[in-house]
């Protein structure tokens, strides 16, 4: 019987692969798959740059608190956050209490060259790129840290590679 204990949650910058490795961990384990952003977009219907743009990046906050909320209530599903999700106290405590928590760690360098023509993070717009996620990442390493069951690198590695890490740690 599944419970909340079941749920694996993804944690870490934008690019580091969230997405691409939790589709496929949940193909393989048989969970349900969600991902934050885009099921505030399914919510509402927009875009989360339109979001950010209408709302500011506040307004976008607490619609994500709600959507991590509502998600990590769920049973047997693997998540994958927003890279600003553990900006927030609530949304720490919700994914520690509710699931395991995969820190995917990537240095700002490699998801630079990943992002380089990425028009979807409105976090991104603004300067240099390499800056960007160097600031980004100085500030969210030690919260993605505090949330983490495991860490696991997703730097040059190819996406089998992580998945066979991450199998090999639930074990």
């Amino acid at each position: 019987m599944a419970t909340i204990n079941d749920n694996i949650f993804f944690v870490g910058l934008m690019g580091a692969g969230k997405t691409t490795v939790g589709k496929l961990l949940a193909k393989k384990l048989k969970k349900t798959f969600f991902d934050t952003d885009q099921e505030i977009e399914k919510k509402l219907g927009v875009k989360v740059a339109v979001i950010f743009e209408l709302e500011g990046e506040e307004g976008f906050r607490k619609r994500e608190t709600q959507m991590i909320d509502e998600l990590t209530q769920k049973k047997d599903i693997i998540l994958a956050t927003g890279g600003g999700a553990v900006l927030s106290e609530e949304n720490r405590r919700m994914l520690k209490e509710r699931g395991k928590v995969i820190y995917l760690n990537a240095k700002p360098q490699n998801l630079a060259k990943r992002m380089a023509h990425d028009k979807d993070r409105p976090l991104l717009q603004q300067g240099n790129l390499e800056e960007t996620l160097n600031r980004l990442y100085q500030e969210r390493h030690p919260l993605y840290l505090s949330v983490a069951s495991f860490v696991v690198d997703t730097g040059q590695q190819k996406t089998q590679t992580v998945l066979n890490k991450i199998e090999a740690l639930l074990k």
